[in-house]
Formats: structure tokens, C-alpha cells, sequence
């Protein structure tokens, strides 16, 4: 039997036993998760997802991806283009059983993306008409910095960075690479980011 799972964006066809290198889960060497996410089971279909299926996997180990190259460039400034190198973070999965249902009876741990990407589903989890005010009261209520301090971020840039779970200058001072390209293509921030250097504005805001 195999099935069609989703996590991190992708889509794999996975029949038991295939080993997979998916985006960085949220898991050690050796736990078992469960990825409820299931497109596809056999000849059952979702719409869009199938009801009480899963499938679980056995986490190998926590690996790189290959080195890819790219460029930043900055308008208006001179000596500024300069090439970075990424590998992304990946988790090595083994597939051990498909379930076509019961699966919110498993018991077994679900598969949670590592990370800034825990925040973006955490995030896309959650009521999505709630009130603006009412998001504003939240963050507030959590002791979110102020984040308009950084260069080019308004009210609604604000919005948008505490609805993916950034409500800090200590989250945006920490962020790596990988972090920051995630930022820009999941929030459309093309390229702002570095652009107008907040993770080093949030390094001196969080001091």
C-alpha cells in the first residue's frame, strides 16, 4: 500500500519502508512521529486531506542538504553584492506504517516542523478571522517588543510578523540564514530582511 503525504510544502508518494529527507522536524534520532497530513491513501482520495489516516515514521537522523549558491545584490549602493552559501536543514525519515484509519487514536507524536517553521504552522493553525485588534491584545499580552523600531516596518509588516509568531528582537537577532530566506519567500518580504539589516537592528534593540 502507499500513500500521499504533505509536510514542509512538498508532497511524497510513500509506500512502508522508504526512507525520506523531508524539511526539519521538530524530533530526535529515533523517536517515532506521525504525519497527519495524508493526501492519498491506496485508492481513497482526499478532499483535501483523508479523514483518520496517517502515516508514520521513524526518524533516522537530523542531516544537511546540498550547498546551493546565491546572490544578494542591493540597489543604490556600491560594493554591496556579495554570494552566500545555504544548506538546508533536513530530517531523515523511515517510514514504518501507513494507516488508512484511527490514526488520532495512535497515541503516536505528530510531525512538527522545527523551528521558524513551527511558528509559521502554529501561526496558520489558528483562528484565521480573528480581529486584528484582538491579535495586537495578544502579542501585548505575551510581552511582544515593539517591532515598528525596525527599518521599514509598519503597522501592517508588524501584523504580518506577529501572525508567523515573531513577536521579539531576540527571535529576528537569532535567525539564520535558512530563517531568513524562509521569511522572505513565506511572507513575501522579497529580500527586506537583509535589505534593511534587522537582524542586526534587533541585535542592539535586544541588548
Amino acid at each position: 500500500m502507499f500513500a500521499v503525504l504533505k509536510t514542509g510544502g512538498k508532497q511524497y508518494k510513500v509506500a512502508s519502508g522508504d526512507v525520506l529527507r523531508v524539511e526539519k522536524l521538530a524530533a530526535d534520532a529515533g523517536e517515532k512521529v506521525q504525519f497527519n497530513e495524508i493526501l492519498m491513501v491506496g485508492a481513497t482520495v482526499g478532499a483535501p486531506l483523508v479523514e483518520g489516516a496517517a502515516v508514520q515514521a521513524e526518524v533516522i537522523d537530523q542531516i544537511k542538504g546540498e550547498k546551493t549558491i546565491h546572490f544578494v545584490k542591493r540597489r543604490r549602493k556600491h560594493s554591496s553584492k556579495r554570494t552566500k552559501g545555504h544548506r538546508q536543514q533536513l530530517t531523515l525519515v523511515r517510514i514504518t506504517d501507513i494507516l488508512e484509519k484511527g490514526a488520532d487514536k495512535s497515541g503516536v507524536k505528530a510531525a512538527v516542523g522545527a523551528g521558524s517553521v513551527a511558528g509559521v504552522a502554529v501561526a496558520a493553525a489558528a483562528p484565521k478571522k480573528a480581529a486584528p485588534a484582538k491579535k495586537a491584545e495578544a502579542a501585548a499580552a505575551a510581552g511582544a517588543d515593539d517591532l515598528k523600531q525596525l527599518s521599514g516596518v509598519g503597522p501592517a509588516l508588524e501584523k504580518k510578523l506577529h501572525a508567523a509568531g515573531v513577536t521579539s528582537f531576540a527571535q529576528i537577532a537569532a535567525w539564520t540564514e535558512a530563517d531568513i530566506a524562509e521569511f522572505d519567500e513565506k511572507l513575501s518580504f522579497k529580500g527586506r530582511i537583509e535589505r534593511e539589516g534587522w537582524v542586526d537592528q534587533a541585535k542592539e534593540l535586544a541588548k
